[in-house]
C-alpha cells in the first residue's frame, strides 16, 4: 500500500508526481472521499503533472471532461449526479474504461457494479492535523 501526505496546497504539485510515479501500465483510478477531501484539486494536480494544458475543472453537470496530455487522452469522470446506472451506459462509459486511456473518476461509489475489475482505488481523506492523506494500493 502506498500512502501519499499532502501537507498543504503548495505541496500538491510534488504529491501529483508521486502519484504519476505509481501509475505505470494502470489506466483506471476510482478516488473515494468525502465531499471536500480534495479529489478534484487532486485530479487537476494529477493533470498538470502529466502535461494537460486545458482548463481541468470538475465535470459534476458534464459528468465526463476530455483532456490530452503527455499520456494521451484523459477522461475524467464525475458520478455525483448519477441518479442511476442506465445514465452511464448511455454515456459510452465502458467504451471510455476499455480505451486504453487514463480514465480519473470521482464518486466511484455510485457505479461500482460498473467498474472494471482493474480499477485501482484511491482513498483521499483529510488527517487530524490538516494534511491530505492518498492511499493507493
Amino acid at each position: 500500500m502506498t500512502e501519499i501526505i499532502i501537507p498543504s496546497l503548495e505541496q500538491i504539485g510534488q504529491a501529483a508526481k508521486e502519484f504519476v510515479e505509481h501509475i505505470g501500465e494502470k489506466r483506471l483510478f476510482a478516488f473515494y472521499g468525502n465531499m471536500g477531501a480534495g479529489k478534484t484539486t487532486f485530479i487537476k494536480a494529477i493533470c498538470e503533472e502529466i502535461g494537460v494544458t486545458d482548463a481541468v475543472t470538475s465535470p459534476t453537470f458534464a459528468i465526463v471532461n476530455e483532456y490530452y496530455s503527455n499520456m494521451g487522452a484523459v477522461y475524467h469522470f464525475d458520478f455525483y449526479r448519477i441518479k442511476n446506472l442506465g445514465e452511464v451506459i448511455d454515456l459510452g462509459f465502458e467504451d471510455y474504461a476499455h480505451s486504453g486511456n487514463l480514465c480519473l473518476m470521482e464518486w466511484p461509489e455510485l457505479i461500482e457494479d460498473l467498474l472494471p475489475e482493474e480499477t485501482i482505488s484511491v482513498k483521499i481523506e483529510e488527517t487530524a492535523d490538516g494534511k491530505r492523506k492518498v492511499t493507493l494500493p
